[in-house]
């Protein structure tokens, strides 16, 4: 695999909460550079990152009902109403986890469609990506997370925020490809910050990986590819 095809699996990400528009420019301009695949930001920043990235192949990627997930339903369809108005074309939308812990499945599957309805009404090419914060859940909250993914026709499964007590693991990664086969994509996030961390999750079957860390992974990934 060479730095282009490596660089395509990745969602350039920054969403911590001081980030200033200069962050944003930078962070743009690396996904340029590097040829990533999105770049991952705040809804506030949708539209600055749109307008920097305009006539180029880098997504934007927003969040919704980040990072928490526990918005109401109302709230999380309208942050995703705007973004997609903005011009955002991928949509993590962070679970509620408590419903689920509480198998509140009607709840959960109807906050699905209504984001998703939301999303391609505006942009029929939208992604959206469903955050599990696999790091509180059990193993069987994970498999049904990924069970209402798939009949609500998400695109992709994702495995956590970054913000939370864990993040991806090769384990969970295994188990959420295993849970959705073809029929959705597995993001890995949360603590990949090494060209070692990446290749490990491409392994266990990651379809994307999202990380803050892109611009050094790819720097040791020159260095490794360089010295083959």
């Amino acid at each position: 695999m060479d730095l282009k095809e490596l660089a395509r699996y990745i969602d350039h990400t920054l969403l911590r909460p001081e980030a200033r528009e200069e962050d944003i420019r930078r962070l743009c301009a690396e996904a340029l550079h590097y040829g990533f695949f999105a770049v991952c930001v705040n809804p506030a920043y949708v539209p600055l990152a749109v307008e920097t990235l305009k006539g180029s192949s880098v997504k934007v990627c927003t969040v919704v009902g980040f990072p928490l997930g526990a918005n109401s339903t109302v709230t999380k369809v309208i942050e995703a109403r705007q973004a997609a108005r903005e011009g955002a074309e991928e949509f993590d939308l962070v679970l509620n986890l408590g419903a689920l812990k509480d198998r509140r499945l009607s709840y959960l599957r109807e906050e699905l469609r209504a984001v998703r309805e939301a999303v391609k009404e505006i942009c029929p090419q939208g992604v959206l990506k469903i955050i599990l914060e696999t790091s509180l859940l059990t193993r069987e909250e994970k498999l049904i997370g990924c069970e209402l993914a798939l009949e609500v026709g998400v695109e992709f499964v994702k495995t956590s925020t970054g913000f939370g007590p864990g993040g991806a693991t090769v384990e969970d990664v295994k188990l959420l490809c295993q849970a959705v086969g073809d029929r959705a994509g597995v993001k890995a996030a949360g603590g990949i910050r090494t060209f070692k961390d990446l290749i490990s999750m491409l392994e266990a079957g990651a379809d994307r990986i999202g990380s803050s860390c892109a611009v050094k992974i790819m720097e040791e990934a020159g260095s490794c590819i360089s010295t083959l």
